[in-house]
């Protein structure tokens, strides 16, 4: 998609995407992170939003030419950087206390799903917070919105909780936040 269009999904001049990435900054349990990561972070506009709330922001994407758009885009963030990876398979060294997943779980199918909910349970870092916000409307991958977040949060029982869940009629936004090793998760 990127081929032809350097913003296919219109991540910055939609209202949808301006309304989702309000939402999702307001729907942060802290004002600010010591070391955040964002899986999917395309173009960069929601990075440079997050920005601010981080000391160190992490940006994954999958296409080289999106990380150049999200290395330009948050030119003056010196606080954020950037990877090329394709999660689950490739992940960043490092722990943080923000994880951020948006509009890419539902890319992936089941035995994917689980390998990034492992991925997620070896870098977060005790009572960090993971966002999951997803899109409800008719997709073509392997999960649909709901059944992405559903899955991702009944895999991640063993070391995180729900916080919060709110939910429009485009979109659903969940939040967890991982438990300390010495408490024992809700059956």
């Amino acid at each position: 998609m990127y081929a032809t269009e350097s913003d296919p999904w219109r991540f910055a001049s939609s209202p949808y995407e301006r309304d989702k990435y309000a939402a999702t900054l307001a729907a942060l349990p802290r004002a600010h992170y010591a070391s955040g990561l964002e899986v999917g972070c395309s173009i960069g506009v929601f990075t440079h939003e997050l920005c601010p709330r981080c000391d160190t922001l992490v940006g994954l994407d999958v296409v080289p030419s999106v990380l150049d758009a999200a290395r330009a885009r948050c030119a003056d963030c010196p606080n954020v950087s950037f990877q090329l990876a394709a999660v689950p398979g490739a992940w960043p060294e490092g722990r943080f206390d923000l994880i951020v997943i948006s509009e890419v779980a539902y890319y992936l199918d089941r035995a994917d799903l689980a390998r990034l909910v492992a991925r997620v349970k070896g870098a977060v870092l005790p009572e960090a917070d993971i966002v999951l916000v997803h899109w409800l409307g008719v997709t073509h991958y392997p999960l649909s919105g709901d059944e992405a977040a559903e899955g991702f949060i009944a895999d991640a029982n063993a070391f995180a909780r729900v916080l919060k869940q709110s939910r429009t009629d485009k979109y659903r936004l969940d939040v967890l936040r991982s438990i300390k090793p010495d408490v024992k998760p809700v059956p």
